[in-house]
């Protein structure tokens, strides 16, 4: 991206006893200092690895979170423990349902249970892998376009 140059005009009026009225001209220019900004293609590159991670991090997470949907939707209706769907997902989701346990209690009316704690391990992990994505929008490289942009749209 070429620089810009900004100038400045100044006149200056002075009064000499000897001759007339004298008028003189002053410009000066006003280079911004340089911007250090990475080679394209290298910034391209970080944003791409940024982006996929997104990615990743965003899978894993909806993998995660499915799982623990069918746990909570299968306690709710009263689904059959020793069923092998029932009992897989039971088994995939406790590791990720486990350490919520106990945080509160949860309701039973007849068969069905809700899991409050569940739906809280949902909202913890959304909440961690939100704060991780916004981590690295702090670390991702940002041209000045870019910063003019957020800035102007705030």
């Amino acid at each position: 991206m070429p620089q810009q140059i900004v100038t400045e005009t100044h006149e200056e009026t002075k009064e000499v006893l000897t001759s007339p009225e004298k008028v003189v001209k002053t410009t000066t220019k006003i280079v911004p200092p340089p911007v250090d900004e990475e080679h394209p293609q290298k910034a391209y590159k970080t944003k791409k690895t940024i982006f996929r991670t997104y990615q990743v991090l965003w899978y894993i997470l909806g993998t995660i979170e499915v799982l623990l949907v069918f746990r909570v939707l299968l306690k709710l209706v009263g689904a059959n423990q020793a069923s092998g769907f029932a009992s897989f997902i039971y088994a995939i989701s406790d590791p990720f349902a486990k350490p919520f346990f106990g945080v509160v209690p949860g309701s039973a009316a007849g068969g069905s249970l809700l899991e409050w704690s569940t739906l809280i391990a949902m909202a913890v992990y959304w909440v961690i892998v939100w704060g991780i994505i916004e981590l690295f929008q702090l670390v991702k490289s940002v041209n000045q376009d870019e910063v003019e942009q957020t800035v102007d749209s705030v």
